[in-house]
């Protein structure tokens, strides 16, 4: 199969214009998010664990390794270059200039073979974060093992949900109101209500966990599953056995922009219906996550990963691993929310 120039999209008008900006090969690029203060964009490589820093007059990506898998990077309300990062089981707040991580939280000391993958900051400061079992064979993962957790700015842990299978992309509706979630295992994006001012899905929410670095976390309850299941709502389900949805933003207008791994796309996404309001085709397949940022964040920028393509694959995408600028939509992002811890 050919894959689709750098340009091609089949969006409404304005046409938007694709180009890859950082052209170093991730290997699992992850968890875009824009720093304002800085005008930089802050990522992840999971697989080479490392934290990544790029801005649009440097002439190479920063990075910090953090001697585990790093599932996630959100900002926080200090001065710039201080960030909350997830990596293994465990969360911790990094200075960049002293590359010094103090670990404050473990998520799942328990359950072998879990690791923490994306996370996004709530709309009141929280950091969100979710887990994931590693594969048991390539493609093949044991269902029914990831959680969803909040650290809040105390740093006490909030199991949100369990009994996930890959919990990965989120973000919450302009109003605050509704949680974004996907599950890749389940090949769908869910929608649950959302109380920012508890931080809980659902009324009755969720059990406060008050994890310690060396604490681990409780074994699933019934309770948190059922809050779980009751207040669940399938928005978007894709077809078993191709490509997965992955990392995802909202916009200002409150659309879901999801990407999608082993499918070489961004989808919009409308957040009444469900339906697909617009498609960006990448020169790569393995497009794992997204955000807006720029002047105004007016730009979509794009992550992808290299990890999990053969040498033949990777000759026929040499842009695989780079991140990529998406502008001329015609429509805005809005700014991340920073941890308050």
């Amino acid at each position: 199969m050919s894959l689709p120039p750098p340009t091609s999209c089949s969006m409404a008008s304005p046409q938007p214009h694709i180009q890859a900006v950082v052209t170093e090969r991730h290997r699992m690029g992850e968890c875009p998010v824009w720093e304002e203060a800085t005008g930089q964009l802050v990522y992840v490589d999971i697989l080479a664990q490392t934290v990544c820093r790029w801005g649009p007059h440097e002439a190479q990506v920063q990075t910090v390794r953090l001697g585990d898998p790093v599932g996630c990077v959100a900002l926080r309300d200090k001065d710039p270059g201080s960030y909350v990062v997830a990596a293994g089981t465990r969360v911790g707040l990094l200075d960049w200039d002293s590359q010094d991580v103090q670990w404050v939280a473990q998520l799942d000391g328990q359950t072998p073979g879990i690791r923490v993958n994306d996370g996004k900051v709530d709309p009141a400061g929280r950091f969100v974060t979710g887990t994931m079992p590693e594969p048991l064979a390539p493609g093949v993962w044991e269902p029914a093992q990831g959680a969803l957790y909040s650290l809040h700015g105390d740093h006490v842990v909030r199991k949100l949900a369990d009994r996930l299978g890959i919990s990965n992309g989120l973000d919450w509706s302009p109003d605050q109101r509704t949680f974004y979630h996907v599950d890749s295992l389940d090949y769908a994006v869910y929608a649950y209500d959302y109380d920012v001012q508890a931080g809980t899905i659902g009324e009755r929410g969720g059990a406060l966990v008050p994890m310690s670095l060396l604490a681990v976390a409780p074994a699933p309850t019934a309770s948190v599953s059922r809050v779980l299941a009751e207040n669940r709502r399938l928005l978007l389900q894709l077809p078993r056995g191709g490509a997965m949805p992955d990392g995802l933003c909202v916009d200002s207008a409150g659309s879901l922009w999801v990407a999608c791994i082993d499918g070489g796309r961004v989808i919009r996404v409308d957040p009444h219906t469900g339906s697909r309001v617009g498609t960006l085709e990448f020169p790569v397949s393995r497009v794992t996550s997204c955000c807006f940022g720029g002047a105004d964040y007016a730009d979509l920028f794009v992550t992808s990963a290299a990890d999990g393509l053969s040498a033949e694959q990777l000759r026929g995408e040499p842009q695989a691993g780079h991140v990529f600028k998406v502008s001329g939509l015609g429509v805005r992002g809005r700014a991340c929310f920073p941890f308050v811890g």
